[in-house]
């Protein structure tokens, strides 16, 4: 059995050590959506994930799918892609556009970050709580274009010196990994330690997420999540064409976190 909220009950979630180990992570159900809920989750080591008819789920898998953003693997094919600057990069220029292209994607096989066969996830409920996020400056997106359209993006919440990622999609190739390589590129110069991917797919081990256990991974959320707030828009009104090498100040981040 999993505890269940209220939608006005405030007080914290569960130890995420009660998570359940079948299915991996559930956590508790019910409550809401609202700002202070979901970032009191985050904080935790907690994202919710439920389809049409279910309650809201709340989940803290074991072990725990991520990035450190100066360590992103690109692959020789990636380069190429990257030196010929087709695509350039924004970010929170189109957020509504990017989660709906995430809701609407049919084939996510790796290339968002909770089960590849369960498309239907993002439900109007949870676009609307993200936007708000977004309004708040706490949730932001990557859009990825070719000749003026939106072929790629993702999306994702900051807290501190944590980024969670949520959802990534392509229409174009490889527009999704162009998008993961900006998003790593202006973390680390932003001083962020950590991007959670969630669960593990191949698409995001090819790219050098790592599995950390969960215990030592809600650890790290204490100490990076402490940090100052980057909260706000994060556009530049630039359009970016990311390089094929990860950030050289990343490059030094300390083995000993690895």
């Amino acid at each position: 059995m999993i505890p269940l909220l209220a939608p006005d009950d405030q007080r914290p979630f569960p130890d995420v050590r009660r998570a359940l180990r079948h299915p991996n992570g559930l956590l508790a159900a019910g409550g809401d959506l609202s700002p202070r809920r979901l970032t009191n989750a985050y904080r935790r080591g907690i994202f919710p994930w439920f389809s049409v008819g279910d309650p809201i789920l709340w989940w803290s898998p074991d072990p725990r799918t991520v990035l450190f953003p100066g360590h992103i693997h690109i692959s020789h094919s990636l380069a190429k892609r990257l030196r010929r600057r087709q695509l350039g990069v924004t970010m929170d220029c189109d957020f509504a556009a990017v989660i709906r292209g995430c809701a609407g994607a049919r084939h996510r096989g790796g290339s968002g970050s909770h089960d590849p066969a369960n498309d239907t996830w993002i439900l109007p409920e949870m676009i609307a709580a993200y936007e708000d996020l977004h309004h708040l400056g706490i949730s932001h997106s990557v859009e990825v274009w070719e000749g003026g359209l939106l072929v790629g993006g993702l999306y994702g919440v900051a807290i501190g010196q944590v980024f969670f990622g949520e959802s990534m999609f392509s229409r174009a190739a490889n527009a999704s990994k162009v998008a993961l390589v900006h998003l790593c590129q202006v973390l680390a110069g932003r001083g962020f330690e950590l991007i959670d991917c969630q669960l593990r797919t191949e698409h995001l081990m090819s790219l050098g997420a790592l599995e950390l256990p969960r215990a030592e991974f809600v650890t790290r959320l204490e100490r990076y999540c402490a940090a100052p707030e980057d909260a706000g828009i994060w556009d530049d009104g630039v359009l970016h064409f990311p390089v094929d090498h990860p950030p050289g100040a990343a490059r030094q981040h300390r083995q000993d976190q690895l």
